[in-house]
């Protein structure tokens, strides 16, 4: 059984930052590719960043590039979400993922239907 938990919301101010963590078990350690998504209420869930585990390559999207960082613990299965400069769209609830897929380009693992195993999310809320 493969686990994904994040955790680290919280409820902050415009201009704050968080760190989101999310921890791995079972076989999440094998996976190739994790990301970061989030999702608002009445919204598709959205691409935030990724991290291709054997080249070291992070991908973002334009609305969070230069504000946050993808990193990870290959070792602890863990995978961190660095986010500053909060903004209030930042608002929704983040999960993490992770594929096994082997093929990697940077076309590819930014749409949710590319990763295989999903945390059950964490609450970010920005206020003004």
């Amino acid at each position: 059984q493969v686990q994904l938990v994040e955790s680290g919301g919280g409820l902050v101010q415009a201009g704050a930052s968080l760190r989101l963590s999310c921890a791995g078990s079972g076989r999440s350690f094998s996976s190739q590719t994790m990301g970061w998504f989030r999702q608002s209420p009445g919204k598709e869930r959205e691409f935030v960043a990724h991290i291709r585990w054997n080249i070291g390559r992070t991908y973002y999207a334009d609305s969070v590039k230069g504000r946050f960082t993808i990193s990870g613990d290959y070792a602890k299965n863990t995978v961190y979400l660095e986010m500053n400069s909060l903004k209030p769209e930042d608002t929704a609830v983040y999960y993490c993922a992770a594929s096994t897929g082997l093929l990697y380009s940077p076309g590819t693992y930014y749409s949710p239907r590319e990763y295989d195993y999903w945390g059950q999310g964490t609450q970010v809320t920005v206020s003004s």
